[in-house]
């Protein structure tokens, strides 16, 4: 079964929970709209046509949403979810899917991603993960560094014997301009501690996403 991310911080509430303040883009709330209205202008658009007008504060917004994992504290996401259990086989979660914007031409990537560790006596529970994925992938980034972070954040909060990330996405920079190539997907992972050193952990692990990745 495919788990797909909860849609999360819809209210003030929800953001506080997560541990998301402020954003730096409070201080001054003109610049951002100013920036758009100059950027129509600069692609030949008028910024003060009617269907137009509306556009700077709604670009602000979404990106306020789309970079909102700059905002979050790890300890009040994780809020003491980390508990204590004899259980020492192999965790996967699969299929959690994200949305985030390559840095490079700030454009979207998205797809889904995998993790998988072995406990140390100790597990994350199960609606941190999504929110960890999501943590990352609300930033400007790259596929590399996001399913780096991931496994890294893992293995500093839960000390397991081993970690793996998979991240399968389709990115609109390479779909969209360029070679425009669609369709085609980009596939990284980051295995630490025996998911490395051993083959057969290594192997059991991509074993649970098999069915998804050769679909």
């Amino acid at each position: 079964m495919r788990r797909t991310i909860p849609t999360m911080y819809e209210d003030h509430d929800a953001i506080d929970q997560a541990g998301i303040g402020a954003t730096a883009h409070d201080a001054t709330p003109g610049a951002f709209e100013e920036a758009v209205r100059r950027i129509l202008a600069e692609v030949g658009e008028d910024p003060d046509r009617e269907g137009l007008l509306g556009t700077p504060s709604r670009v602000n917004r979404m990106y306020r949403e789309l970079t909102r994992g700059y905002q979050v504290d790890p300890d009040r996401l994780i809020n003491g979810a980390v508990f204590d259990v004899g259980y020492s086989e192999m965790v996967v979660v699969r299929g959690i899917e994200f949305y985030s914007l390559c840095e490079h031409h700030l454009l979207p990537f998205f797809g889904t991603v995998n993790v998988g560790y072995l406990p140390r006596g100790r597990v994350l529970g199960l609606s941190k993960i999504p929110r960890v994925v999501e943590m990352f992938a609300r930033r400007l980034q790259v596929q590399e560094r996001m399913t780096a972070q991931i496994a890294e954040f893992l293995r500093d909060r839960l000390d397991p014997v081993g970690v793996g990330v998979v991240v399968e996405a389709q990115h609109l920079c390479l779909a969209m301009r360029g070679v425009e190539k669609h369709g085609a997907t980009m596939v990284t992972s980051s295995v630490l501690g025996t998911f490395r050193s051993s083959r057969e952990t290594r192997e059991e692990f991509m074993a649970h996403l098999d069915r998804d990745l050769r679909r």
